[in-house]
């Protein structure tokens, strides 16, 4: 007779094993994180004998095949009538992938995936929504809302990863979308759900599932106070596309940007609005965002930032006072904090503005996040207008990256950032040196726009303010 397999303690925020409980995990020292996990006793006679391992992907039992004898697949892309959440995935749902979206509570994913599940159903067949977190009459409130209308879209709620499977047998879907991968579990593990085990294993699955069956399938995962995604980093290895839904409680639009895609471009951005009737795309995600910026004020500069292949125009705000108290305080929303205080100290030593005993608050307004370095130039623009309270000349727009010797280098995509200028009728654009080139002229004169080429900060506020 076989022995039981032993429990194994599972750290719920690294992945560490012990044979034992403990208290505090010695590879990520995070307190009360380790659950009891049982592992699946083997079957005897299965395994490669038996026609491939539980864990084998589907078509793995061959042999190496060599690069020149494997044949090139292209398999045309399915779109879901939503152009800028096609964007994202570049260019339409590619058959059998993955697709894991993330984000804050309430922010809109269900929603989202409603809206292309039900525009997928109506143009390329069956799509099954399996549900954990809410009942088919809570998802039919909020289709009726969405005008779902008669698309062939069934529901299921269940949390069961077998009985999901077995709904796809009878089903046959074209397109699977799961709600969320933390609330589903596998009867292969006695731990609860969303424990590292129960994500793994499900995740398997999905993805033997998508590969076997050439089913594309949306996995929605939760997020933790700090914004990652929840569960094992290997849930975000497995899946080919890897989303997050970004957006301000207090803002009507929502992003969502690609962190991770496989068939596209790496941080591709769609922007959405938030309506009664669900979220709507935004197809100018540059004129929402300079909606409201006021003329003739100090301490706002436009930048032309590129978010993957898409160019957009987003206001840089800034506001410098006297300290009240003794420590000068440092805010940044929208960009990373850090960065502010290294180009405030390249704005005292090169551009020789005195800023000790000034409080300095940065925002990029309509609630956007910049991690590009082409955003340096218009902080810097930003900040030495609202301290010598001078507005910047009406229809000027910036980028470039500053230097700690206060050089301003070049950025890529100058071009296409130049356009997106120009189409929103900026016509001054001051711009890295090491930007004009005869592809940036060529487009300027298309577009009738002044570039002003500079080469250090002192010349860029000489020339802006």
């Amino acid at each position: 007779m076989s022995k039981a397999p032993k429990p194994v303690f599972v750290c719920q925020e690294c992945g560490s094993q012990s044979s034992k409980w403990l208290g505090r995990c010695p590879d990520c020292n995070a307190w009360n994180s380790f659950v009891e996990e049982r592992p699946v006793e083997a079957v005897a006679g299965a395994g490669l004998a038996a026609g491939g391992h539980r864990y084998s992907l589907p078509g793995a039992a061959g042999g190496a095949k060599k690069y020149a004898d494997v044949e090139s697949s292209h398999t045309a892309r399915l779109t879901t009538a939503i152009d800028e959440f096609d964007r994202v995935l570049g260019g339409g749902i590619v058959p059998g992938s993955l697709v894991l979206l993330g984000g804050e509570p309430g922010i809109g994913k269900s929603t989202l995936l409603l809206q292309a599940a039900a525009n997928f159903a109506r143009l390329h067949g069956p799509v099954l929504y399996a549900s954990g977190e809410e009942s088919e009459h809570q998802i039919k409130l909020r289709g009726e809302r969405l005008g779902v209308g008669d698309a062939p879209l069934y529901l299921l709620a269940e949390t069961c990863v077998e009985r999901i499977l077995e709904e796809i047998g009878r089903v046959r879907p074209r397109l699977l979308v799961v709600d969320s991968i933390q609330t589903v579990f596998s009867l292969k593990f006695q731990s609860a759900p969303g424990s590292i085990g129960q994500v793994r294993e499900a995740a398997t699955q999905f993805l033997f599932a998508a590969k076997g069956h050439d089913l594309p399938t949306f996995l929605v995962g939760h997020v933790t106070k700090d914004g990652a995604l929840a569960g094992p980093k290997v849930l975000e290895h497995v899946v080919d596309t890897v989303l997050y839904f970004e957006g301000e409680r207090h803002h009507a639009h929502r992003v969502v940007r690609a962190i991770k895609n496989r068939f596209g471009a790496v941080s591709e951005l769609g922007v959405f609005e938030m309506t009664g009737g669900g979220l709507r795309p935004v197809p100018n995600p540059s004129q929402l965002f300079l909606a409201e910026r006021p003329t003739a004020t100090p301490g706002s500069a436009v930048l032309c930032c590129v978010e993957g292949s898409r160019p957009l125009l987003v206001e840089v705000q800034a506001l410098v006072s006297t300290a009240t108290y003794g420590t000068a305080r440092r805010m940044a929303i929208g960009i990373d904090a850090g960065r502010v205080s290294l180009l405030l100290a390249v704005l005292e030593k090169r551009a020789g503005l005195v800023l000790v005993g000034e409080d300095v608050y940065v925002n990029i307004a309509g609630g956007m996040s910049l991690d590009e370095p082409a955003a340096d130039l218009a902080v810097l623009a930003a900040l030495a207008s609202s301290v010598r309270n001078r507005p910047l000349a009406p229809g000027t727009a910036v980028f470039g990256e500053v230097g700690l010797g206060g050089e301003v280098r070049g950025v890529p995509q100058a071009p296409l950032r130049l356009r997106e200028a120009r189409q929103l009728g900026f016509t001054r654009v001051v711009l890295p040196a090491a930007n004009l080139d005869d592809e940036s002229r060529k487009s300027a004169d298309e577009a009738g726009a002044t570039l002003v080429g500079v080469r250090h900060v002192g010349e860029a506020l000489d020339v802006l303010l």
